[in-house]
């Protein structure tokens, strides 16, 4: 499966905690790609690994974040940092400034105030569609998507079980941006390649 992005006003973000050489063609394939270090495993941080990322990275201009960390995104000297819904902390945002961005994640409109006064700059929303990590009841579906984003006046991510069946529907949300695991991934030659045409549905 080769990936592609043909509307450069969409942004993407790829969580990962390495790199393999399906990743790294897969994700060459993108413009306005963001990768994301965040490590499998609670307290299992591979500085081995952030280094390769970051120097892909680099050599790629791919904007890099590491994940509920400011000190080592200090330490790297990241583009940013990604804050999960766990981290609920507030004031931890030494390393805000011009060039310095903070993401965060959120499931509901308490999360959502807490990413606001976080200053997180895009909100990822999630689950939208099914992935194992949640259970169905958890599942937020265009609907309830919508619904909950309504009025929120940051920008919008979609993330959760985001593939190629279901892409074409991220059209119907007010997302500007998509974020994903798996997706990246794969390497099925058979598929069609991953596009996007819509530039109205984004923006």
């Amino acid at each position: 499966m080769v990936l592609t992005n043909n509307n450069t006003d969409i942004k993407f973000y790829f969580f990962t905690d390495t790199l393999d050489e399906i990743i790294k063609k897969n994700i060459k394939n993108f413009k306005k790609l963001s990768l994301i270090y965040k490590s499998n495993s609670i307290n299992n941080t591979n500085l081995t690994n952030i280094h390769i990322i970051k120097k892909f990275c680099k050599n790629n201009k791919i904007s890099f974040f590491v994940s509920d960390d400011f000190k080592l995104a200090n330490k790297f000297k990241t583009d940013g940092i990604f804050l999960s819904s766990s981290y609920k902390k507030i004031g931890n945002t030494f390393l805000k400034k011009n060039n310095f961005r903070i993401i965060g994640s959120a499931h509901n409109q308490l999360e959502y105030y807490i990413k606001k006064k976080q200053l997180c700059d895009v909100i990822m929303l999630s689950p939208l569609f099914y992935n194992k990590k949640y259970s169905l009841n958890k599942i937020l579906n265009v609907c309830k998507f919508n619904l909950i984003s309504m009025n929120w006046n940051k920008k919008i991510c979609a993330l959760g079980g985001i593939n190629l069946g279901n892409f074409k529907k991220l059209r119907m949300t007010k997302s500007i941006a998509a974020a994903f695991i798996s997706l990246m991934k794969e390497n099925n030659q058979k598929k069609s390649p991953l596009t996007i045409s819509n530039k109205r549905a984004f923006s």
